[in-house]
């Protein structure tokens, strides 16, 4: 039996953690591999920096003040490719509120829904997770941590995995 089509599965960076952290990137990955990502600019009252995150993923705040899009542009953008879709994150509860925060602020609702990754595998495959995750971050050409490498690299996972559970352990 061959694998399913893999989800679609999105990743966000952020201006940090917390309540006051909003996004600065989106990107996502599409079951046909089509890959998509995009700069938030940060709005006007949108303050909070945290340098500990942006050494993680390297966007500074003026590159996402430079090179972001409009809230606005990118919420309509990310209705326009998920529309009708379901999502998957593996940081659900904060990708979920950045989420939140740009929808918000662009004036829209998601025409999508976001879920947790959590969602899509059993016992046996969350327990596997972890260790495929590592094989695909080790066999993968791109090292950055940015949403769209990122969200790849949960998809590449949800594959091996399938992979295993079809040819056995």
């Amino acid at each position: 039996m061959a694998p399913a089509s893999p989800p679609a599965f999105l990743d966000i960076e952020a201006s940090g953690f917390g309540r006051d952290s909003y996004p600065i990137e989106i990107g996502f990955v599409l079951p046909d591999g089509q890959a998509w990502c995009t700069l938030v600019r940060p709005e006007p009252d949108w303050l909070h920096w945290d340098e500990a995150a942006q050494a993680l993923h390297g966007i500074g705040r003026e590159v996402a003040l430079r090179h972001g899009r409009p809230v606005v542009d990118v919420a309509r953008e990310l209705n326009r490719r998920l529309r009708g879709q379901v999502v998957y994150s593996d940081g659900w509860a904060h990708d979920y509120a950045w989420l939140a925060r740009l929808f918000e602020a662009a004036g829209r609702a998601p025409a999508f829904r976001l879920e947790h990754l959590r969602r899509l595998l059993d016992e046996d495959a969350a327990q596997r997770w972890q260790a495929a995750r590592q094989r695909v971050l080790a066999e993968r050409p791109d090292p950055r941590h940015r949403a769209s490498s990122d969200a790849r690299v949960l998809q590449r996972t949800w594959l091996a995995l399938q992979d295993q559970s079809v040819s056995g352990p």
